[in-house]
């Protein structure tokens, strides 16, 4: 059954990059493989759609963008993740989708790898749009860039978990009490903050190992809070 129109306050989500590599061959392979060192390949279940070339990635995303804008209110916040490689493709995607585009906030990892002789890979970034005129949450002034170093992999419950700290800064722009989307679940990191922070929570996921990983893990904080941001 569809959800239905103007029902959530807020969308924010971690969706498959797509990406993680430098050429066509290194993007298609299974993300345990692009997104895990060796020694780490079968700590995390696989995840689904990470396999797409940029031009049915943006189809792909405008889409689930453009369903995320009818089930939104008016004055909706819509922040999704995504990395260097696809940033033009998601701001595109955003706007496809119906939504305002309003900018991008900075997630800073000072744990990142480095790269002899290059950049290191530091940031990924929050594309971030509003259906209509955003619905301020407060008076106060947000960061455009946040530092939280990446989770280490023997404490993830996703290989591309995000920070529960990062989660929280983000949900700021959004008032107590809302209620927020999150169309790929994934472990249920932003479920698990909705909840810490009196937040209502609406997640999806079609990995059914993520799905039992998520319900777990959102049981868990329901009973006893006991996650630390």
């Amino acid at each position: 059954m569809a959800m239905p129109d103007d029902s959530v306050d807020a969308i924010l989500t971690d969706p498959p990059y797509s990406t993680g590599g430098v050429h066509a061959s290194q993007r298609q392979q299974a993300p345990g493989k692009k997104y895990q060192s060796s020694h780490a390949q079968r700590r995390h279940a696989e995840f689904h759609g990470d396999n797409r070339d940029q031009r049915s990635f943006t189809l792909w995303a405008s889409l689930w963008l453009a369903e995320c804008y009818r089930v939104a209110k008016d004055g909706a916040a819509c922040m999704v993740f995504t990395d260097w490689r696809q940033l033009p493709a998601m701001t595109d995607a955003m706007q496809i989708g119906g939504w305002t585009w309003r900018g991008i906030v900075v997630w800073d990892k000072p744990t990142a790898r480095p790269i002899l002789g290059e950049f290191r890979r530091q940031c990924e970034y929050v594309v971030f749009g509003v259906k209509g005129k955003l619905t301020a949450a407060h008076r106060r002034c947000l960061p455009g860039v946040y530092r939280h170093s990446i989770i280490a992999h023997q404490r993830r419950m996703h290989m591309t978990e995000k920070p529960l700290p990062l989660i929280h800064d983000l949900l700021d722009v959004t008032p107590e009490g809302c209620t927020v989307l999150d169309p790929f679940m994934g472990s249920a990191t932003t479920g698990a903050v909705c909840l810490q922070t009196g937040r209502s929570f609406i997640g999806m996921e079609l990995s059914p190992d993520y799905f039992q990983i998520a319900c777990d893990r959102l049981n868990l904080v329901a009973d006893s809070g006991v996650e630390k941001l």
